[in-house]
């Protein structure tokens, strides 16, 4: 996904497991959107 190990789920953060789900399912926007923009930009621009 791009993000270290423990990124939001070490138990340092104290975070429940559903903090950790919304945590991570807003981490994989900026990858998502770079593929995106990869994907629909021709090559060579």
């Amino acid at each position: 996904m791009g993000l270290p190990s423990a990124w939001v789920t070490g138990p340092e953060h104290e975070l429940t497991p559903n903090q950790q789900i919304t945590a991570l399912g807003n981490g994989v926007l900026p990858l998502q959107a770079l593929t995106a923009i990869q994907a629909l930009t021709p090559e060579g621009e």
